[in-house]
């Protein structure tokens, strides 16, 4: 890719991003705290350990290569509290992020529940020195399943009724469950049930759905985008209580590396991502064996994203 080569062509850079945010809401790229770092600069983008956060990061790097920012990205760094570490002492820039689980790791007393309620409160509650950046449409949230057996035998289609069955309850889900507001906490406080964690840490993927087929778990955390939810006939339990928040896809950055034109090429994907295309990808990286960096590379070829 072609980067800029003087500070005339940096600034026309600037300038025509400038424009282009204009209209997209009241965070300003260009504040007194925020981002005067120049498009030429190298952006590495992080990601957590499962493949759906390995794709998205994939499109933010493709996405900001293909319009004149260096860009690179380190996979499968961990989880949260690994990868906002990460962001923290300067060992990534960007994290592909969802907005009501991020919204609880910074203010665990959050009480916004709507799409809107909680990207408000998020932008709120982000730390000095990071900010998020527009959100998507593209919804991939924490789903408790289980299997249609489970829920015929027990008659159980939602998470009010686990506590009354009076059995065991065992929940396969990442390490980080046993202390998350949407984990064994939030069972416990809005539904009354002491369940047992299984850690299992690969982001709802193929091992946590062994573990709900054959009886190891009775209820699993998987994301709602995940192909294996319909292919297996798993039943998603209802959230009366709305302890999972909505949980729109939304950019993680380090404040300092938010450049309007970094900004502009971000905003303008994530105007376009929708949570079909989130369960497509998913399906070509479960079922159709793609790679991250192919799953990414196509949806761009198809979806140009230019700022």
């Amino acid at each position: 890719m072609t980067l800029p080569k003087n500070l005339v062509a940096a600034a026309a850079g600037i300038a025509a991003a400038t424009v282009v945010l204009a209209g997209c809401g009241s965070r300003n790229p260009l504040d007194s705290s925020g981002a005067s770092t120049s498009a030429s600069d190298t952006v590495t983008v992080g990601t957590a350990n499962f493949a759906e956060s390995e794709i998205l990061g994939y499109l933010y790097a493709d996405a900001l290569q293909d319009n004149g920012i260096k860009a690179t990205v380190k996979p499968g760094i961990g989880a949260r509290d690994a990868y906002i570490a990460a962001l923290k002492d300067g060992s990534i820039d960007a994290v592909p992020e969802y907005t009501g689980n991020l919204l609880q790791y910074f203010d665990a007393k959050a009480t916004a529940q709507s799409s809107d309620e909680v990207y408000s409160a998020l932008t709120k509650a982000v730390p000095s020195g990071l900010t998020v950046l527009d959100k998507a449409a593209a919804e991939d949230a924490d789903s408790l399943n289980v299997t249609k057996e489970f829920s015929d035998t027990h008659h159980v289609t939602s998470l009010a009724q686990l506590a009354g069955l009076k059995i065991p309850i065992k929940v396969g889900a990442p390490p980080e469950f046993s202390t998350r507001p949407y984990g064994l906490p939030g069972l416990k406080s809005k539904y009354g049930l002491d369940a047992t964690l299984v850690p299992i840490n690969d982001g709802g993927g193929p091992i946590t759905v062994k573990a709900l087929i054959d009886g190891q778990v009775q209820v699993a955390d998987i994301f709602s985008t995940t192909p294996a939810i319909k292919q297996n006939g798993f039943v998603t339990l209802a959230d009366p209580q709305h302890m999972i928040l909505a949980q729109n896809i939304v950019p993680l950055l380090a404040r300092k590396k938010a450049s309007a034109k970094v900004t502009a090429v971000l905003d303008k994907l994530q105007s376009i991502l929708t949570t079909d295309d989130l369960i497509a990808m998913n399906t070509s990286s479960t079922t159709d064996k793609q790679s991250a960096q192919t799953i990414a590379r196509n949806w761009l070829d198809k979806h140009k994203v230019t700022a």
